[in-house]
């Protein structure tokens, strides 16, 4: 037997355990509780950085710079951003999805006269978001707990640009990937507006290519940012026909960027991946609430 194939191997695995508990040594638990829907863990590193994670393994959901509204470390949310060139000068924000409120935190600064709605089904998100990384509400800006497919159905005002970022533990809650969800989203969205879904990509996402299947099936213009250094995809699905390039979405998102005079150039997103899906996915299916029904139907029967 050759031994060095096996010693190295030991010796990489403890040196990843070393790795894991090093990494946990630099940060401090402020608070871990178990709701309704998943246990919280928010956690405060040697840096002072505020990270929010649902289960102790689990993804960071979010990661905060208290009192810097501009600090966005996770790139799926400055990917996200690019939505905002494909709505001319949005004055009503729907967030699906609160987490830690750093998206609705950063649209109130730089858009201060824009009705900001944040929906989450769990009250003890709202209320960590609040205690422990800054969010804030105003006049303008309001949180709201209830589930996000049921306060789209019964929203009376449309949004011009609505962030659907919903996850579990580990997933989009399969009520809000369906197309008669998506139904609903596209008729609380304006004419002229941006509906944005964060998604897990495909190699850890098997729902992926059903998932973009049900957004062309709804969607009349689709386009998708694949996230530099993470797993997430980015969708930009409009309610209108408005074919664009990758060079002119960048010159669009560059554009919004300096208008705002935001703090990093939304072009760079575009230019590092970008999908326009103009042809129906044939690797995925459209997801309906039937198959969701039939799923509690099996799951009872059993």
């Amino acid at each position: 037997m050759n031994r060095r194939p096996f010693l190295a191997g030991l010796f990489a695995c403890v040196a990843l355990v070393a790795l894991v508990a090093l990494a946990r040594a630099d940060q401090t638990v402020l608070y871990e509780k178990a709701s309704a829907y998943s246990t919280i863990v928010v956690t405060e590193e040697d840096n002072g950085l505020r990270v929010l994670r649902f289960g102790r393994g689990g993804a960071r959901q979010i990661v905060v710079k208290l009192g810097d509204p501009d600090y966005l470390a996770l790139p799926y949310a400055r990917v996200a951003l690019v939505g905002l060139a494909l709505s001319e000068e949005p004055r009503r924000f729907l967030v699906v999805g609160l987490g830690g409120g750093t998206l609705p935190m950063f649209l109130r600064k730089y858009y201060p006269n824009a009705t900001i709605d944040a929906v989450d089904i769990d009250p003890e998100v709202v209320d960590v978001a609040k205690k422990f990384f800054g969010f804030r509400e105003d006049k303008l800006t309001r949180a709201h707990v209830a589930d996000g497919r049921q306060f789209i159905e019964q929203s009376r005002q449309p949004y011009d640009a609505i962030f659907l970022d919903a996850f579990g533990s580990n997933s989009i809650p399969a009520h809000l990937t369906t197309q008669e969800f998506l139904q609903a989203v596209r008729r609380a969205v304006t004419p002229g507006g941006v509906v944005v879904g964060n998604l897990w990509g495909r190699s850890s996402n098997p729902l992926y290519d059903s998932m973009v299947r049900t957004y062309q099936e709804v969607f009349d213009e689709l386009f998708i940012l694949d996230v530099q250094g993470a797993g997430n995809m980015i969708l930009l699905a409009l309610p209108r026909k408005r074919p664009l390039s990758r060079d002119e979405l960048t010159q669009l998102a560059r554009k919004a960027s300096a208008a705002k005079r935001l703090p990093f150039d939304l072009g760079d997103p575009v230019k590092y991946g970008f999908l326009h899906a103009r042809d129906k996915s044939r690797h995925g299916r459209v997801l309906r609430d039937g198959e969701l029904e039939q799923r509690k139907r099996d799951s009872f029967s059993k």
